[in-house]
């Protein structure tokens, strides 16, 4: 096998600085169930804006490469290396890999849910200054470990699409997966209107909802939501009060059947649960930021609602997203979601770039200078 003995990697060393590009090690020879991959596309996801800013941290964590949504073209395999589906996989595959898991803990094997997995794991989770070193999107070159949930992906996906599909897509899907789904006619508020917030207006749009009615901003998300089948805005820059308000006003007085987060704003459990209608259900998604405000739990009572709570997604969400992709690719403007792809030196101004909301995915290729 002819691969690399190192890569070229943008690292993040300090929060809020720009990234280091500097050589990491790759290993020799991957191991059984293991590959190693030419990165051909990687799309930025609002965690690693947290992570980068620092507002989603813990000790110990950098020095770190971002990126966790990424495809790759195996240039080197290690023996019995198959995908989720049972698939043989070999050099100049296109594949994509969900989280690593280690198959043994209470939540692989009692829950059996691999997000419940006590050593779950990204790239952006690992290191850089440690083996396996590369194992995110930001390099030209990652090793995909053994305990990896690996995907072969179909042609006719762009890679952007696929990239995205392994955490925003799978993580919408599965939101909608664990509170049950949206039933049809009824009325489904989306707060954020972020990567996640437009694919979950789409969502809910295609999933047959009555009305579909996107909330938080600028004022130019909020335009493209209606291209991904939102029938109402709601601007947040009026405040908390007037968001609710506006929303039980769409909503003739009654409230949403279906409210997702997707925000994570300190005020949008609160929000959630007064625009929710009677009987109405709640998911939250979003809220992994700074405290958030008290929920008025006598309401929750009274309203008899249901608040679900659901974690990105597993490999299963994964293959559902790619799913979805290619049942629905004509029916929304995909594309538009993605920023024009940039090198690895370019990335840290497409960070920054994100974190002021100019651009809702940063699209990172490593082939390019």
């Amino acid at each position: 096998m002819d691969f690399p003995s190192s890569t070229r990697a943008a690292v993040l060393s300090a929060h809020g600085a720009g990234l280091d590009l500097t050589d990491l090690p790759l290993p020799a020879q991957p191991e059984p169930g293991a590959a190693v991959v030419r990165i051909v596309c990687t799309t930025l996801c609002g965690t690693d804006i947290e992570i980068w800013s620092g507002k989603m941290t813990f000790p110990g964590m950098l020095p770190m490469v971002l990126g966790h949504e990424m495809v790759g073209e195996i240039v080197a395999v290690g023996e019995g290396t198959r995908d989720a589906l049972g698939r043989e996989l070999s050099v100049g595959d296109r594949i994509g890999w969900s989280e690593s898991t280690c198959g043994a803990c209470h939540g692989c094997t009692v829950l059996r849910e691999p997000v419940a997995c006590s050593t779950r794991g990204y790239g952006f989770l690992q290191r850089a200054d440690v083996p396996p070193y590369a194992t995110a999107g930001l390099c030209e070159y990652a090793y995909v470990v053994p305990g990896a949930a690996k995907l072969l992906l179909p042609a006719a996906i762009p890679d952007t699409w696929a990239a995205m599909a392994g955490c925003a897509a799978k993580t919408v899907l599965r939101a909608f997966s664990r509170v049950g789904g949206v039933r049809p006619g009824s009325r489904v508020v989306v707060q954020g209107s972020g990567a996640l917030g437009l694919f979950a207006t789409a969502v809910a749009h295609l999933s047959g909802a009555g009305t579909v009615i996107t909330v938080g901003a600028p004022p130019a998300r909020l335009e493209l939501a209606h291209a991904f089948g939102a029938q109402e805005t709601v601007d947040i820059a009026h405040g908390s009060e007037a968001t609710v308000a506006r929303v039980r006003e769409l909503t003739g007085g009654q409230g949403a059947d279906l409210v997702l987060d997707f925000a994570g704003a300190p005020s949008v459990g609160r929000e959630a649960v007064e625009m929710a209608a009677q009987r109405g259900r709640v998911v939250v998604v979003g809220s992994t930021g700074p405290t958030a405000e008290p929920l008025a739990l006598g309401t929750v009572m009274g309203k008899e609602l249901t608040i679900v709570g659901s974690l990105n997604g597993d490999i299963a969400d994964y293959h559902d997203a790619i799913g979805f992709f290619t049942s629905f690719a004509d029916r929304m403007p995909w594309d538009r979601l993605f920023g024009t792809p940039v090198g690895l030196s370019s990335a840290s101004a497409r960070i920054a770039a994100m974190s002021r909301h100019e651009e809702i995915k940063a699209v990172i290729d490593p082939r390019l200078p």
